[in-house]
C-alpha cells in the first residue's frame, strides 16, 4: 500500500509550512528581531552553555525558568505557565487537548495559518470569520459566529499576523465574555504592540495568553509560554510532550531573561524604525500600506508575484502572501530591520515596481 492509500484525507490535503532559503539575503521575511545579543554577553551566553548537563534530559518542570518568566513578565501569582517548543507547539497541545469530536475552532481571517493547521491535524471543525476590508475585525460577524457555532476554542491574534492590526481591546474583551469555550490571545508581537491582556487574565476564567520569545532576538530558541488558571494548564501538561524545552535552551532563555533590559532596548530600535520604513513603504508607486503595531508591514502591491521575484533577484526576502487568502491578494508583509537593512529594502522596492 502506498501513502495515498493510508494517510488520513485532511493530511493529504495540506501543504506543508514553506520556510524559504535565505543563506545570504536581507532577511525581512519571518518578523525577527535584526539584533543580535552584544559581544559581551554572548560570550557570558556561550560560557553558561558550556556548563550545561546536555548528557541529561531536561527538567520537564523548568521551575528556574518559569519564576524568571513570571517575575520578567508580571504574571499574575493565581495563573500557571505552559512552556513550549515555540508558539507553534502551544497551538498544537492546545488544540489536541480540546479536540473533542465535533469540536469547532473559530478565528478571524485571514490570520496565523498555523491555527488552521492544526485544528485539521486534530480533527476540529475549523470556522474562520472574515475580517473587514480594512481588515479590522468584524465585531458582529464574529459574535454571530459563536452564538452559532459555539466553539470549544477561539484563537485571536493580538496584534494579528499578517496584517499587524491590533485590535480593540474591549471588542476582544466583549468576544472573550460571548465565547463559550477558551479564548486563546496570541500575543508574540506583545513587546512592539506595549498592549496586553496579561493584566485584566483574572477577568475571564476562558482566556489564556499565549506569547514567544522569539520576537526579542531569542528566535533560534524556539520559547513559547502560555499563561492561564490552574485548571487549565493541569490538562495542557498532559498533552505536552515530556522534554519538549531542551537544556540549552532553558539555560539560554533564562540567561537572556536575566538581561531583559536589552532585549528591550533592541525592541526600542526597531520601533524607532517602524514609522519611517511605514512612511517610506507608502510612498512608493502603487502600494497600499496598513497601519501596524508590530514589527512588520503588510503591503499591497500592483503584482505581488513580480515584486517578490524582483526583491529576491536584489538579494532581499519577503513574504508573498498572494494566493494565500482572498483578502491577502497581491499583499507582502516585510518585517522592519536595522535602518541599514530597511535602506536596502526600500530601494530594492523601488526598483521592483517599477
Amino acid at each position: 500500500m502506498k501513502p495515498a492509500d493510508l494517510v488520513r484525507p485532511e493530511i493529504l490535503a495540506l501543504s506543508a509550512y514553506h520556510v524559504a532559503e535565505a543563506e545570504g539575503m536581507v532577511k525581512l521575511d519571518a518578523m525577527e528581531n535584526p539584533y543580535r545579543l552584544p559581544e559581551h554577553l554572548a560570550r557570558e551566553l556561550a560560557a553558561r552553555l558550556a556548563r550545561v548537563e546536555i548528557n541529561r534530559y531536561p527538567n520537564p518542570a523548568a521551575p528556574r525558568l518559569r519564576a524568571r518568566l513570571a517575575e520578567t513578565m508580571q504574571i499574575p501569582s493565581d495563573c500557571e505557565i505552559v512552556l513550549g517548543n515555540g508558539s507553534d507547539d502551544l497551538i498544537q497541545i492546545i488544540t489536541f487537548t480540546l479536540a473533542r469530536p465535533g469540536a469547532v475552532m473559530l478565528t478571524p481571517e485571514p490570520t496565523f495559518v498555523v491555527y488552521r493547521m492544526n485544528a485539521n491535524l486534530a480533527g476540529m471543525r475549523f470556522v474562520g470569520v472574515p475580517l473587514r476590508p480594512s481588515l479590522e475585525l468584524d465585531l458582529e460577524a464574529t459574535l454571530a459566529a459563536i452564538r452559532a457555532e459555539q466553539p470549544a476554542l477561539v484563537f485571536l491574534a493580538y496584534p494579528n499576523n499578517p496584517t499587524g492590526v491590533l485590535y480593540d481591546e474591549e471588542q476582544v474583551a466583549e468576544i472573550i465574555r460571548a465565547a463559550p469555550g477558551l479564548v486563546v490571545l496570541d500575543e508574540a508581537y506583545h513587546v512592539y504592540a506595549r498592549r496586553s491582556f496579561l493584566p485584566r487574565i483574572a477577568e475571564f476564567e476562558n482566556l489564556a495568553v499565549m506569547r514567544t520569545v522569539s520576537k526579542m532576538s531569542l528566535a533560534g530558541l524556539r520559547l513559547g509560554y502560555l499563561v492561564a488558571r490552574p485548571e487549565w494548564t493541569v490538562q495542557f501538561n498532559k498533552v505536552r510532550q515530556v522534554y519538549n524545552v531542551n537544556v540549552l535552551t532553558q539555560a539560554a532563555a533564562e540567561f537572556a531573561l536575566e538581561h531583559f533590559d536589552v532585549l528591550e532596548e533592541q525592541a526600542e530600535q526597531v520601533l524607532a524604525e517602524r514609522p519611517g520604513v511605514g512612511e517610506a513603504l507608502a510612498a512608493l508607486p502603487g502600494t497600499t500600506v496598513y497601519p501596524s503595531q508590530a514589527n512588520f508591514f503588510l503591503v499591497r502591491v500592483p503584482d505581488a508575484d513580480r515584486a517578490y521575484q524582483s526583491l529576491r533577484a536584489q538579494g532581499v526576502l519577503v513574504r508573498n502572501f498572494n494566493g494565500a487568502h482572498p483578502m491577502l491578494a497581491n499583499c507582502l508583509r516585510v518585517t522592519v530591520g536595522t535602518p541599514e537593512e530597511n535602506r536596502i529594502l526600500i530601494t530594492a522596492m523601488r526598483e521592483a515596481l517599477t
